[in-house]
């Protein structure tokens, strides 16, 4: 297990989020685990409508709380991995529905985001992103970036750079 400290950028707008997951789903390829925390408003689903441009797929990037799971087919010219947009806040910790999405399958071929997903989807690879999103009282966010297993000999310094 691995952690940088100097993984930290701050977010003061929506746009700056959406930006920063850009710039990480350029860098993430298909088997990659992205867990995405935070307090309700932290800017989950605005990181990952960045993560899907950064990987340039197709479809509307919306919280999936209702349907769990959405995915996101790569766009015509574009890079080729498509993105499966977890919600597991409804699971509550019910792990037996984690397992139900079958997304152990879906690493293969894809990244996998997952909001509300540290203390629940790490089981499913120890290789993994986990990105911290905290709001400050002045409304800025910032990312945490602690990366694991294999995850953890990449350069994710070049993202945290504005």
């Amino acid at each position: 297990m691995s952690s940088r400290s100097d993984y930290r950028v701050e977010l003061p707008e929506v746009t700056d989020t959406e930006e920063f997951g850009r710039r990480l789903g350029g860098l993430l390829t298909a088997g990659d685990l992205v867990l995405l925390s935070g307090p309700l408003g932290a800017g989950k689903t605005a990181m990952t409508r960045g993560i899907a441009a950064g990987l340039g797929v197709t479809g509307r990037v919306s919280s999936p709380t209702f349907v769990l799971a959405r995915e996101h087919a790569p766009a015509p010219g574009g890079r080729g991995v498509p993105l499966v947009h977890v919600d597991a806040y409804r699971l509550g910790g019910q792990l037996d529905e984690l397992d139900d999405l079958d997304l152990d399958t879906e690493l293969v071929t894809a990244v996998v985001v997952v909001e509300w997903g540290e203390g629940v989807a790490e089981r499913l690879s120890e290789d993994h992103l986990l990105v911290r999103l905290d709001r400050r009282a002045d409304d800025v966010r910032v990312a945490h970036l602690e990366p694991h297993g294999s995850l953890a000999d990449r350069d994710w310094s070049q993202v945290t750079r504005g």
